[in-house]
């Protein structure tokens, strides 16, 4: 080689086996260790940065001689999960000069997943770390370690650039993906129906049209219904962890283990046997004792031939999870939050109105603008949907405040389920559920808490929806009968109030929201990019708990209808929310602003004033929002020094331009999208992406269980309609109120099946990494963004100590409530299991 000396290079690979992690394949280490003898390993070539191939008219880098893992055979990885590092020797060639990347090929029977390989002593250069954290199937991958945008991309890295990026595209062909396969492509929400079972499970399509928009999933291509040829086939669920998203976004075997071990909790077919033991009517609570049951005493996990279907198809290193020695017996659920210090507070106004603010669900109230409350319902369609509420209604409940003195003074708000729910509401009512459309008005009292002053439920005209709607208005009341309606019509509000929160809140606007984000940063940016590499933590495991949710609970008959009051109506119902998201309202400030609960402020933290001083959602959101925004301009900067620059970086413009027209394509004619030509629209767009992806889902996710694991407090469903006098449910409501009150919410089958999903929503996997923290510590070569990246995670923890010590404030009663519960879903660290706190990187769970 022109006389070049060769020298040894050491490198140490850090890696997962099959076996590890696969599902029941005894076969995997065996075959790997047979293809060993036979002289098929790993092999790893070192590809320049600095010298091109002269075969290939220097366009791509030199690549080195093989090298091959060593100590194979003799490394046996454990039943255990685990990684195990390997020794390889590279013989360096001087003509390579700086390696940029490395070409990896697997001759194994079997993928393994690889985490990092480490160079030392490279001559020149001293330490060389590339991380990887991808499968490698018996193919060939390329895999690099320097940060680079496509202009300033080395010659000789150039083709690998490109056809890396080839390879993830995929072909186009719409042709039913495999396991191994690492393509990513858009599809519509087409998989949710499954005809060919039976006509009542038909759904339309999502997305792709203008009566229901919606935005992209990761494409599968399974092939079509019989019956429908626009709907793709579904997996049978005992397939469920089978089904389709590119390898590196599969769960990984801690996240795996840790969601097996409480998914099981989650399917009916286990809980229905084990009903007949509680009580002799096992379709009901009769007290409220009853439902403490549930986690005071535990039940026994049941035998099916479901269950034993599905302990076949689960890996078999995962089985001690199943069958956990922890202490936690299945379905003895942990006592929820909400009610741990005191069985009765969650019954308050405060604490109905304070959960407004700091629940589950804090992104909904807005500052009432015009009394009575207005309808933007189409007239034609819908008729007069104006508030029956009146001045007589409220206003000896505003503390000796007049109306017009209420709103000039920002004293009033209101939670407004009306107009979402009312187009449907006739159609819903025909299911099992019975429920209303609702508006809730709340008054700001001096002493900084919220109190519910009025509550208007409505149905639409027997004879018409444009005839408008009937309504009849409640007032608050504590004793007698009349305190046990109020008590009714707040669990109605409650109920719209939590099948808002999981479809729009929760799935459509940090789920669904975010998918196209990830699949069009994988198709368009290279892992070299430097937009690529900030945003990737920030989706990490989405697209697979994605899948799984179309599996097998989004879908047609699956845990959401079951459980929640629009039942078949839920997913087409977010499909109309859809039509008005805007993303740039996706951003704090802009959805405190269009609530009208913050205005702008020069003078106030963050250039906001908080019209609602103790809001604790927004409090902590902002001080998040706000390190966020600075860590990401500060990232940006570093790469992007000139509007210019923004506007050149073709892999940057091609990915916004893809995002726009494909991954959210029926938004792609919208003026309100980011031109994305000056570099302050690149650091909004990606501190939205990554606040919705961390800090907003972390907000409306991981409360579900300490607020709604006791489901009286915030029941999904509604069986009966308000009970008019002279009536037995009436007479039933006069004699025994709670009785009465849990035979109108969720019944009990419905009740196990619920928290039993939210207590999994709401866990922390163990191997959960959290904002300000990475993966791997050494992610990027660039000193000053791993310098900015560290005085993020620095202000992450001074945000911690400002919580804490606002939770411990006595002034501050929002923060804590009748129920003893201080605010933490916005407090950045935690532990794995069900904690209440703790922001992941991603929409992960």
């Amino acid at each position: 080689m022109g006389g070049s000396q060769s020298k040894k290079i050491k490198g140490t690979v850090v890696l997962m086996k099959k076996n590890v992690l696969d599902f029941n394949d005894f076969h995997a280490s065996l075959l790997d260790r047979f293809h060993e003898l036979l002289c098929k390993r790993v092999s790893l070539q070192l590809v320049s940065a600095v010298h091109g191939d002269s075969q290939a008219n220097g366009l791509r880098g030199k690549v080195g001689k093989p090298a091959y893992l060593e100590d194979w055979i003799t490394r046996i990885t454990p039943l255990a999960a685990g990684e195990s590092a390997f020794k390889v020797n590279f013989d360096f060639d001087e003509e390579i000069g700086v390696p940029g990347a490395f070409i990896i090929k697997n001759n194994h029977h079997s993928e393994l997943y690889l985490k990092t390989l480490t160079l030392d002593d490279v001559p020149g250069q001293g330490r060389i770390h590339f991380v990887c954290n991808s499968w490698v199937y018996p193919a060939k991958h390329y895999k690099y370690d320097r940060t680079y945008l496509p202009s300033d991309t080395p010659m000789p890295l150039r083709y690998y650039r490109e056809q890396e990026l080839v390879n993830l595209r995929g072909d186009g062909k719409d042709e039913q993906l495999e396991e191994w396969e690492r393509v990513y492509d858009y599809a519509y929400y087409n998989d949710l129906g499954d005809p060919d079972k039976d006509a009542k499970y038909a759904r339309p399509v999502l997305g792709g049209s203008d009566d229901y928009p919606y935005p992209r999933r990761g494409r599968t291509s399974r092939p079509p219904t019989k019956l429908d040829p626009n709907s793709e086939s579904r997996l049978p669920i005992t397939s469920s962890l089978n089904i389709y998203v590119p390898r590196d976004e599969r769960f990984g075997h801690v996240k795996m283990s840790d969601f097996l071990a409480y998914a099981l909790k989650s399917i009916a077919q286990f809980i229905k046997p084990a009903l007949q033991s509680i009580d002799s009517t096992p379709l009901e609570f009769d007290t409220f004792d009853d439902v403490l049951k549930l986690y005071e005493g535990g039940l026994d996990l049941p035998d099916s031939d479901l269950l034993n279907d599905i302990r076949k198809n689960i890996p078999l290193e995962m089985l001690k999870e199943i069958f956990r020695t922890d202490g936690e017996k299945l379905f003895e659920f942990p006592m929820p939050q909400v009610i741990k210090d005191n069985k009765t507070a969650w019954r308050t106004d405060e604490e109905f109105a304070r959960e407004m603010l700091a629940g589950v669900n804090p992104v909904i109230i807005c500052r009432l603008e015009e009394f009575p409350p207005a309808s933007k319902l189409d007239q034609k369609l819908y008729g007069n949907q104006k508030s029956t509420i009146t001045a007589n209604h409220i206003e000896s409940n505003l503390d000796g405040v007049t109306i017009d003195e209420a709103i000039k003074n920002n004293r009033l708000f209101i939670l407004d389920h009306h107009d979402i729910l009312m187009p449907y509401l006739r159609r819903i009512n025909t299911t099992t559920t019975k429920t209303y459309a609702s508006r809730t008005i709340i008054f700001l009292k001096d002493d900084g808490t919220l109190k519910p002053v009025v509550i208007e439920l409505s149905l639409p005209h027997p004879d018409g929806d444009q005839f408008g709607a009937t309504s009849k208005v409640y007032t608050p009341s504590e004793n007698g009968v009349e305190g046990s309606i109020w008590h009714l019509a707040k669990a109605y509000v409650a109920v719209n109030d939590s099948g808002v929160h999981q479809l729009i809140s929760h799935w459509l606007n940090t789920h669904a929201a975010i998918e196209p984000f990830v699949i069009a940063t994988n198709r368009q940016l290279s892992v070299l990019h430097p937009i690529h590499k900030l945003l990737h933590p920030h989706f990490r495991d989405t697209m697979n708990i994605n899948a799984f949710a179309r599996q097998i609970l989004i879908n047609a008959g699956g845990v959401l209808e079951l459980t929640v009051f629009p039942a078949k109506y839920a997913m087409e119902m977010s499909s109309v929310v859809y039509k008005n998201w805007v993303f740039t309202e996706q951003a704090l400030p802009e959805d405190l602003k269009k609530r009208g609960i913050a205005v702008e402020d020069p003078n106030s933290p963050h250039g906001l004033r908080l019209l609602i001083e103790d809001y604790p959602y927004a409090i902590d959101g902002l001080e998040i929002w706000s390190a966020i925004k600075k860590w990401v301009e500060d990232y940006c900067s570093f790469y992007y020094t000139s509007d210019e620059m923004v506007q050149k970086d073709a892999e940057l413009q091609n990915w916004w331009k893809e995002l726009r027209e494909e991954g959210h394509g029926d938004k792609k004619n919208e003026p309100w999208w980011p031109k994305m030509h000056m570099r302050k629209e690149l650091i909004d767009s990606c501190t939205i992406i990554i606040w919705v992806a961390s800090a907003l889902h972390a907000a409306v996710n991981f409360g579900q269980y300490p607020y709604a694991g006791y489901l009286p407090n915030r029941p999904t469903l509604s069986r009966k309609f308000m009970p008019e006098e002279g009536t037995p449910d009436y007479a039933e409501l006069e004699s025994n109120p709670d009785k009465a009150f849990l035979r109108t919410i969720t019944a009990q089958l419905q009740t196990m099946l619920g928290i039993s999903l939210i207590e999994i929503l709401s866990r922390h996997s163990t191997d959960e990494v959290y904002l300000g923290q990475r993966a791997t510590p050494e992610w990027t070569l660039d000193h000053q963004p791993m310098q900015a990246f560290q005085d993020f995670g620095n202000t992450l923890a001074k945000i911690e100590e400002r919580i804490l010590g606002m939770n411990n404030d006595k002034n501050l009663k929002n923060r804590v409530g009748p129920v003893k519960m201080p605010y933490t879903l916005l407090f950045p660290t935690s532990e794995g299991g069900l904690t209440g706190k703790g922001i992941p990187n991603s929409v992960s769970i």
